[in-house]
């Protein structure tokens, strides 16, 4: 199928204009520096947006990525608060991030319920949490979280922080898993078909629930580096980052109806979101909200494609 491919060769192109535009317009726009900030800034997007376009490559959502993020960030930093060691605490989220997601894919497969509905119940319920720890921002003081957020490591002339590090690491780990392991290419039977999936023998039930608990990993994983990045925690943090995570794998390339796309993809799709932000930046003019708009404008625009090239393949 062509969608896929077209997709995502039109996501490359469409970043590559953006950074010329910004190249052109703005004076030390294309400065490397300013190219490795779009990684630091947007770690934790990256890695969140990997662990949703498993859940979209296997026909499912996840709309409480967000909210777990944020979740993570609250109960890493009243722990920490609370004089626990911070790899403790690290293993203790990630640990509770990887469960809930599995929590919320057992009841999709084994009750046969809507993604949307169960991962919004949890999404209101991980933001619900938040307030129960702490109505405030929680400052987090540890020295390991300090260090990682100020460490800079060196990169292509220029530096990148542990977490920008981290996400790339997890998204080089996951565009393997997804080619070369039996549970990615489970994934992609799932999402093309879950019925004949079934029909060729293999565990849908473990590979769906592993879906969604690696997507609860990458939520609480986001939260770690989140909490790198703002040395804080707080319930209000990540506000609507499931959907730009959703955006950042559509304009990559997958397609939302499953079975189809490149994990890869995240990268290009977040990599636009973040250019975008910065040309808003730079011009210090327009709102933020402009980022929005563009989004917005874009999705349409390549979900319209995604569906026209499917159905086309279809007739062919």
């Amino acid at each position: 199928m062509s969608a896929p491919w077209f997709t995502s060769l039109v996501t490359v192109i469409l970043l590559v204009v953006l950074l010329a535009a910004g190249g052109g317009a703005y004076e030390g726009f294309l400065s490397g520096q300013v190219m490795l900030n779009l990684l630091i800034d947007n770690a934790h997007l990256l890695v969140i947006a990997v662990g949703m376009g498993y859940v979209i490559l296997a026909g499912g959502i996840d709309l409480s990525v967000g909210s777990v993020l944020a979740l993570t960030t609250m109960i890493a930093a009243w722990l920490l608060n609370a004089g626990w060691n911070p790899l403790a605490v690290i293993a203790i989220v990630l640990a509770f991030g990887a469960v809930f997601g599995a929590f919320q894919g057992a009841l999709i497969h084994y009750f046969q319920l809507q993604p949307f509905i169960v991962t919004l119940a949890g999404m209101f319920l991980a933001r619900g949490l938040c307030y129960l720890i702490s109505i405030e921002s929680i400052t987090i003081e540890d020295p390991l979280f300090v260090a990682a957020s100020q460490t800079q490591i060196p990169f292509i002339g220029g530096f990148i922080s542990p977490s920008a590090a981290i996400a790339l690491v997890v998204l080089a780990v996951a565009i393997w898993a997804s080619r070369r392991t039996a549970f990615g290419r489970g994934v992609y039977a799932i999402g093309g078909n879950e019925q004949s999936a079934l029909m060729m023998g293999l565990d849908v039930a473990r590979t769906k629930i592993g879906v969604y608990a690696f997507s609860g990993f990458c939520a609480a994983l986001g939260g770690v580096l989140f909490a790198f990045y703002m040395l804080s925690g707080y319930g209000q943090h990540a506000q609507g980052t499931e959907l730009d995570a959703i955006a950042a794998v559509v304009i990559g390339g997958t397609l939302l109806t499953g079975g189809y796309g490149y994990v890869a993809g995240a990268l290009s799709g977040v990599l636009v979101l973040g250019t975008i932000q910065t040309l808003i930046a730079f011009d210090g003019t327009l709102s933020s909200w402009w980022t929005k708009i563009v989004i917005g404008g874009l999705l349409f625009l390549f979900c319209v494609v995604q569906r026209l090239l499917s159905a086309r393949s279809q007739q062919s």
